[in-house]
């Protein structure tokens, strides 16, 4: 049966006015979440995988790596964890393309965005704008590391963790510790013999 096309309109008008009512409540609903409950394992495969990207310049991989880590672990709605995503991604490219302080804080609008959307969903109360200034600190810290003095990465990490979790400092000095001894192993290797996910060149 054929449909009439006043019939063809109304139920294009109703698809379109479903769809943005389901944008509408994606985006906007109230989500809780405890975001010092994750699994580690899992957020530190996907953290190994957003280096790579990042590193190898993927935009696109990296923003759909943040969106998956954020619905999987902060429990973000789908299309929320992608909007959430891009302000992360494109901060860190703003950074990765920066060569000074200046040029660095740039990236600041979509850190405190992006820290701003979690500060939503978390059960736990932290502060956005320190929040956001100590992530793009250890990012600096990172990139100045040899003119750093020792234990500068360490704690420039444990710093972003206690205010994100709101926990003492202390509490993440292994964390810290090693999360920046696995960044100085491939930063080590990127300027030596280059990265390589060979097996046999990983037992070497």
């Amino acid at each position: 049966m054929k449909l009439q096309p006043k019939k063809l309109i109304v139920i294009a008008v109703a698809g379109l006015a479903g769809g943005a009512t389901w944008i509408a409540v994606d985006l906007r609903k109230p989500v809780s979440a405890d975001l010092r409950q994750f699994d580690p394992e899992e957020v530190a495969r996907l953290d190994t995988q957003m280096w790579r990207s990042y590193y190898d310049k993927q935009r696109l991989k990296l923003f759909r790596e943040l969106a998956l880590l954020l619905r999987q672990q902060y429990h973000l709605p789908l299309l929320r964890s992608y909007v959430v995503g891009l302000h992360a991604a494109k901060a860190a490219f703003v950074f990765k393309d920066g060569n000074s302080r200046s040029d660095y804080e740039r990236a600041l609008p979509d850190l405190f965005d992006y820290y701003g959307a979690l500060r939503k969903v978390s059960t736990t109360p932290f502060d956005v704008d320190r929040a956001a200034r100590l992530e793009l600190e250890w990012w600096i810290v990172h990139r100045e590391r040899k003119s750093r003095p020792t234990g500068d990465l360490d704690r420039a990490l444990a710093d972003l963790a206690a205010e994100f979790y709101q926990l003492p400092a202390v509490r993440f000095s292994d964390h810290a510790r090693y999360r920046a001894e696995a960044m100085v192993i491939r930063d080590d290797l990127a300027e030596t013999t280059g990265v390589s996910e060979d097996p046999i060149y990983l037992k070497s």
